[in-house]
């Protein structure tokens, strides 16, 4: 479990999106699992070989952050996270530990210091048809607080190659990086991040020495990443139920799922089904990179549920450049495939008023926006 708010000593283990913390031990439903599981097939696996003698090589060396630790991220990441402790406001402020990470990444522009050992690693696993890429899991160890000026520097390891792993998604190989950071010259936590590279399922299996074609790309959305403690809220998706996590200890309500209450550190917990009504407190239409199985233009939304908390979530049954901040959504579950249920929001009549309703000039009578009165009129054939 993270380590209090004003204590920056402790680890913290949980995927990289941040969408809930979790386990190294990977997920619970076998899409993908750590380096350390059982091989598959690991006797006639060369390639594997051929990965084994690039761990213990740097990855990057002597990396520089773009940017000192600085209060407008932390105030972005808090207010993004829902995370409210005096830790991290006012004089004496520190950033929140799980933060460790973005004070590393390189952005869109990437690392510029990447060792010559990591690109021919990729580049090994993509010319063996290990093309696509998901993140995992992490794992963060934390110091030393870090505080608003401090100069983040790093170094990163390649630290591990699995042997060869089938998962839902494909068969390909885990591969741990792990990152020491330091603040002013002191270590202050850190990073371990696991990926797998894999070949997408359809697709030939990886052979060493066999470029990959790019044919047989698969259009299945990607899946989620059950692990142990998120694995309830899929349980509930299933049963066509939103649920929320309530502290046993406070009753703050959280999500998405965490081990613990960020609010009173409690780690007993219930949940709440959520009513299913929201509106749309921050979205983003995507336009560019194309990804299979997605369409654009598409939006994605920041969605404020009644119950006060929020989730990242499709948005549908309105066009994309009708979305606007402030929007009431409903919730919605979707059929993606044959094995896939997702809860989305749609903005088709989310009010809940009637056609004639909405025809009324100017009333609100079914207590939407006139924005979203104004949608549906100009929808309406």
């Amino acid at each position: 479990m993270a380590p209090s708010a004003g204590n920056a000593a402790g680890t913290a283990n949980g995927p990289a999106d941040g969408t809930a913390d979790g386990p190294a031990d990977g997920p619970a439903d076998g899409t993908a699992g750590p380096a350390n599981g059982p091989p598959d097939e690991t006797a006639s696996d060369a390639l594997h070989i051929r990965l084994k003698t690039f761990e213990g090589q740097a990855a990057v060396t002597a990396g520089v952050g773009k940017d000192p630790v600085n209060e407008p991220m932390i105030r972005h990441w808090c207010e993004a996270m829902g995370d409210t402790s005096p830790a991290y406001q006012g004089p004496g402020a520190i950033a929140p530990p799980t933060m460790l990470q973005a004070w590393t990444m390189g952005g869109l522009s990437g690392h510029p210091g990447r060792s010559a050992a990591h690109e021919a690693l990729f580049a090994l696993l993509d010319e063996a048809g290990c093309t696509a890429v998901v993140a995992t899991d992490c794992e963060q160890e934390y110091l030393r607080p870090l505080r608003p000026g401090d100069r983040v520097t790093f170094d990163s390891v390649i630290e591990s190659v699995s042997p060869r792993k089938t998962t839902k998604l494909g068969t390909g190989y885990f591969v741990t990086t792990r990152m020491d950071v330091r603040a002013d010259g002191e270590p202050a936590g850190t990073h371990r991040f696991r990926i797998l590279k894999y070949a997408p399922a359809g697709r030939p299996e990886p052979d060493a020495g066999q470029p990959s074609s790019g044919a047989g790309r698969t259009s299945r959305r990607p899946r989620p990443v059950i692990n142990r403690d998120n694995a309830g809220f899929w349980d509930g998706v299933a049963r066509r139920k939103l649920l929320i996590q309530r502290c046993a200890d406070c009753a703050t309500l959280r999500f998405p799922w965490l081990p613990g209450c960020r609010t009173c550190g409690g780690e007993g917990w219930d949940t709440v089904e959520a009513a299913g009504s929201g509106t749309v407190f921050s979205y983003v239409v995507m336009h560019h990179p194309p990804f299979p199985a997605f369409d654009p233009p598409y939006a994605v939304g920041l969605v404020e549920l009644a119950e006060g908390v929020r989730m990242v979530t499709d948005l549908v049954g309105v066009a994309p450049e009708e979305v606007r901040i402030g929007m009431p959504v409903r919730l919605e579950f979707r059929s993606v495939d044959e094995e896939l249920v997702l809860p989305v929001f749609t903005g088709k009549q989310a009010c809940g008023g009637t056609e004639g309703s909405h025809e009324a000039d100017g009333r609100k009578s079914c207590g939407g926006t006139e924005r979203s009165h104004e949608t549906l009129r100009k929808r309406k054939p």
